[in-house]
């Protein structure tokens, strides 16, 4: 026992050494700066995603097998602005880290599971969206039922791949300035070195891959069955899903891998405190870009604000079967030719990739 408490001392004192030895690194408005991001960041991610999940929870025709998926993003973003953010904002306030070794390891573990689990439901929300486009057409039971899995699945890869540093391959402690923790990028052992280039390859490299794959023969299969119309939304969407993503996410894999195999020194603390700080933006921008740019949801949401005592929105699912092309414009009978759906509709012709409309009258 004794031997076990000196162990656990030794390794409390070596991850307090080195947060304060690239805590110092940093100057005091340096902190400063990083808790007003973070703050920011915090209040933002916590108001986007809590009023996200809110209009999910308000309209249940809302809940189709694709915003299964945004809503597990949400629930993981805020996942990470409860348990996350907090400790590094207030780390950042003080300049050193708060809560000691057992706390950076939750920390470092629970930012990296939750993290992880929008992320990758970021890369299934886009085969989703290409089965469902491209894939032919699927009974409502069957979809849901893809979503489900889809959602377990991201879930179940996450763990997958945040155990190991609680098990012995790799590490979780203190990164950059001291104010955060995260797998220990630093590390030079042969283990450690697996963990991060996996890490890399298996959770970042491929999920962007998919993206590209998936949004690229989306946005192909829209210029081809309307070249004549306007685009400009979908073109939004699809920049913006993957600018999001490479914005979020891709510095942070790049200082990651250069800090592992790099030369020692060779990233600064406050050169891998900037890619924490765009990767927790993820929980600002995600209700933004996936949820915010939906039609469909914002037409629920100034409902739900302006408490109207009009009937609620009908929801229309995004989908487009391809056996068939059809058009469907919003409040217009269901048809086969977008000119004759805009007529009926009695507005200006609007091309949307729908082919079901909700029977049922959300509550």
């Amino acid at each position: 026992l004794p031997r076990r408490m000196e162990q656990s001392g030794n390794l409390s004192g070596a991850h307090s050494s080195g947060a304060q030895a690239d805590a110092g690194a940093l100057s005091r408005a340096a902190h400063t700066a990083a808790a007003v991001a973070l703050g920011c960041i915090l209040v933002l991610g916590f108001a986007g995603n809590f009023l996200a999940l809110l209009v999910f929870s308000r309209f249940p025709g809302l809940r189709t097998p694709v915003n299964l998926l945004l809503i597990n993003i949400s629930v993981s973003d805020m996942l990470v602005c409860v348990f996350g953010t907090p400790l590094s904002f207030a780390a950042s306030v003080r300049g050193r880290w708060l809560t000691g070794t057992h706390g950076c390891r939750w920390y470092g573990f629970s930012n990296a599971l939750f993290g992880m689990v929008s992320l990758v439901s970021l890369s299934l929300l886009s085969l989703e969206r290409y089965s469902t486009v491209l894939g032919g057409g699927h009974s409502d039971g069957s979809r849901h039922c893809r979503a489900r899995l889809a959602v377990a699945a991201s879930w179940i890869y996450s763990l997958a791949w945040t155990l190991p540093p609680l098990l012995g391959w790799s590490s979780y402690g203190p990164e950059g300035p001291g104010t955060t923790c995260s797998v220990q990028w630093r590390q030079r052992s042969a283990a450690a070195r697996s963990y991060i280039g996996c890490l890399f390859v298996f959770c970042l490299l491929l999920p962007l891959l998919l993206m590209f794959f998936c949004y690229g023969r989306i946005l192909l299969a829209v210029r081809a069955m309307a070249r004549q119309w306007r685009e400009g939304r979908v073109l939004l969407m699809v920049v913006a899903m993957v600018t999001g993503y490479l914005l979020c996410w891709l510095p942070y894999g790049v200082v990651a891998m250069l800090a592992s195999f790099g030369r020692p020194g060779m990233v600064p603390p406050a050169a891998s405190l900037i890619p924490s700080l765009l990767a927790k933006a993820s929980t600002v921008l995600n209700p933004v870009i996936y949820v915010l740019l939906n039609n469909q949801f914002s037409r629920c949401f100034l409902y739900m604000i302006r408490c109207s005592s009009e009937a609620p929105p009908t929801p229309v699912h995004l989908m487009l079967p391809s056996s068939r092309g059809v058009w469907l414009h919003a409040g217009a009978p269901l048809t086969e030719d977008p000119h004759t759906a805009a007529a009926a509709a009695g507005s200006r012709p609007a091309l949307v990739l729908v082919a079901q409309l909700e029977t049922q009258s959300a509550t």
